[in-house]
């Protein structure tokens, strides 16, 4: 008996150290509206990696590891920051117990304007192959701060996002969406765009 409650033991063990890894890495999110069309649609279920936007800061590290020096900075992200038209899930900055999934268009230090539908960064022309059709929206120029991302729908008719109420600073973002594995006839892998 005494050997078949360790197994036992063991196999919970692992069980809640996999779970544990789940948790910290990725997470699910439903969408819900249509602001992603063609790319998402509402009642679609996506993996979200976490993990990738992990914040790493090297100057606690370096106090924890007594041969290692770094240098004093802002903890940064331990796999590259988000890119531009990555698609990304957030806490929305005026309410932040809900969450979004946007597109990333505007990175930290560019300005951002929309123009007739055109979204143009540094003044230059942003080509989007994944639009379906453009809107003709309007947002005034912005300037974004080190440490902000401009986000937008692909669904520019029928999107909450930037144009709205701004950019996302970087603590509100919560990780890329790297799977939609619901409904099983819509699954895919998010790569670039």
């Amino acid at each position: 008996m005494p050997r078949l409650a360790r197994e036992i033991a063991e196999a919970v063990l692992l069980a809640l150290m996999v779970l544990l890894v789940l948790q910290l890495t990725v997470r699910n999110f439903k969408v819900e509206g249509s602001s992603m069309i063609p790319t998402l649609e509402g009642g679609q279920y996506l993996v979200v990696d976490q993990a990738s936007l992990f914040r790493f800061d090297r100057e606690r590290l370096s106090r924890a590891v007594p041969f290692w020096r770094a240098p004093e900075a802002e903890p940064q992200f331990a796999f590259g920051p988000p890119e531009r038209g990555e698609v990304i899930v957030f806490h929305y900055p005026l309410s932040p117990d809900k969450d979004f999934v946007k597109r990333v268009v505007g990175l930290p230090g560019e300005t951002v304007e929309v123009r007739e539908g055109t979204v143009y960064v540094d003044g230059a022309e942003l080509l989007e192959p994944y639009l379906q059709r453009k809107d003709s929206s309007n947002a005034p120029l912005l300037t974004l701060e080190g440490k902000e991302y401009y986000v937008i729908g692909d669904n520019r008719r029928n999107s909450n996002d930037s144009r709205a109420w701004g950019p996302v600073p970087e603590d509100n973002i919560v990780g890329r969406v790297l799977l939609i594995y619901w409904p099983w006839d819509d699954i895919q892998l998010m790569g670039d765009p």
